[in-house]
Parts: C-alpha cells; structure tokens; sequence
C-alpha cells in the first residue's frame, strides 16, 4: 500500500495536540492504504476486493487481540496500539471498507447514483467516519457535533468530487448522479471531453452550491471545538471553501482542469480561519 496522494487538507498537522498525531497518523493511514487498494495501481475488481477483505479480516483480528495477516505491518501495528490506547469505534473503521467496496463494484460495473440522496448516502460510509472518529479522539460525543462534523465531512467528499471529476472518470468513478445530469441536460460525453460544455458547467455550478451550503450548515462546529483542534478545523472548512471558489474561478469547468490548494493559498486560509470568529 502506498500513501503518497496529494491533500487538500491538513491531517496530523502542526495544529494537531503531539498526543494524539500518532492516533490521527494510523487512522489516515489506514484510510488512505485502503482506498490505494481500491482504486491504485492494475489489480482486477476481483482481486482488488479479495485484498479490501483481507483488510477487513485483520481491522477484525487486530479489534480482537488477535494478530493481523502481517501483509500490511506498516498499517496495522500502529492501528493496534491506537486502538487499545483510545478504544476507537472500529465499526466507523470498518465503514469506510464498505465505501471502498461500494467503489469498485461501481466502477467494475458502470453503476451510476441514481439521485443526489444516493450520492449523500455514500458519503456516510466514505468521508463521515473520519470525522467521527476525530471527534472520539477529543472525547466529543454529542449529537449535536456529531451532525455538525457529518456535515463538514460529507460537503469536504463533494467537494473533492467536483474538483477531481476527471480524475475519477479515468478511474472509472462516476459520481455526478443521474438525477443532476438530467436536471441539466448533461450528456457523458460532455464530461468526457475536453471541450467547455455550458450544461455541464451549469450541473458543476449547482453541485457546488450545494456542497457550499452543506459546509456552512456544519462550518459552526469548529467555533465550538476548543483549542489548537477548532483551528485545525476552522482551516479544514476554509480549505473546502477555497477549492470552491477555484472551481468557480475557471467557470466550473472541472473536468478540464484540477484546481488545488497551493502555498499561496495558505496566508488567504489563515486570515480567513481567524476571522471565522
């Protein structure tokens, strides 16, 4: 497994408490080692499932006391130790398996979202367990923070969507759904090409929209976490935020061009973070 994907936010960061960057650290890892298996490199659907299941078996032996298989080490040993220090919920763990799962059966079978309710849907299983389980690592449990934090998560994967939709429809991903394409006159060959194709500029603009406004539904959570972890994540909400405002900026043409957060971006981020309040 490899771990070398460009970020657009930060993860185990300066901001991050030094107590807790090891835990921060084998979560991602975790995370980002088993979305590589689902997407990287030129397994088959098939093997590339046998290998998220053999994933799936030492999250479960490791979560028992058990030893893993030791075919990934450099994931697991840390994750066992984080695991017993800070009890984390391996069902959240085990959910994202199910949306790197839900990935390549998608792609192997050209399945597409039917709507955007179904979109969202995936969203609880691939992006909102990280955020639940960061909340666990700062013992915050309420309800209340809990959809907060969902929301933040979920608006960050539809963001990362729109940014990288030509990057995903190499890959065989198809996540804008039939309900928007529809809506717009959205053709896949629009998406498919490098050519402008102002309906599907249109859909772009309106996903957009719509995952700018699921982040400020959830944007208050990181006025309310206290201390170096509400930065970290009034820098997170800012940083989707910005990728927005890319993608706006080359007229929502985002299967033309990847836009990405650069270092010039980060004094824009920082003011921006501070003035959240």
């Amino acid at each position: 497994m490899k771990i070398d994907h460009y970020e657009n936010f930060p993860v185990a960061s300066w901001l991050c408490p030094a107590r807790l960057r090891p835990a921060v650290a084998a979560i991602y890892h975790f995370a980002r080692s088993a979305d590589d298996i689902a997407d990287e490199g030129n397994a088959t659907p098939a093997e590339r499932l046998a290998d998220l299941a053999a994933v799936r078996a030492d999250l479960a032996a490791i979560a028992s006391g058990q030893p893993h298989s030791a075919r990934w080490p450099q994931v697991f040993d840390p994750l066992r130790g984080v695991l017993q220090t800070f009890a984390l919920p391996t069902v959240l763990l085990a959910q994202l398996l199910d949306a790197f799962e839900q990935d390549v059966r998608y792609s192997a079978s050209h399945q597409r979202y039917p709507t955007d309710a179904e979109l969202l849907d995936y969203c609880t299983r691939s992006a909102n367990p990280v955020g639940r389980l960061l909340l666990h690592l700062y013992g915050i449990d309420d309800a209340f923070s809990l959809t907060q934090s969902d929301q933040i998560c979920s608006a960050l994967q539809l963001i990362n969507f729109w940014q990288d939709i030509g990057v995903d429809l190499r890959r065989g991903r198809w996540y804008p759904s039939l309900q928007a394409m529809q809506q717009h006159a959205v053709q896949e060959a629009d998406l498919l090409s490098d050519q402008p194709s102002a309906n599907a500029s249109r859909m772009v603009a309106a996903c957009c929209r719509d995952a700018r406004a699921l982040m400020l539904q959830g944007a208050g959570l990181a006025l309310r976490v206290p201390g170096r972890a509400g930065w970290e994540l009034r820098l997170v909400v800012q940083g989707g935020m910005r990728i927005l405002e890319k993608i706006e900026a080359i007229g929502h043409e985002s299967w033309r061009t990847r836009v990405r957060i650069g270092a010039l971006d980060w004094p824009l981020l920082l003011w921006r973070a501070w003035r959240m309040g």
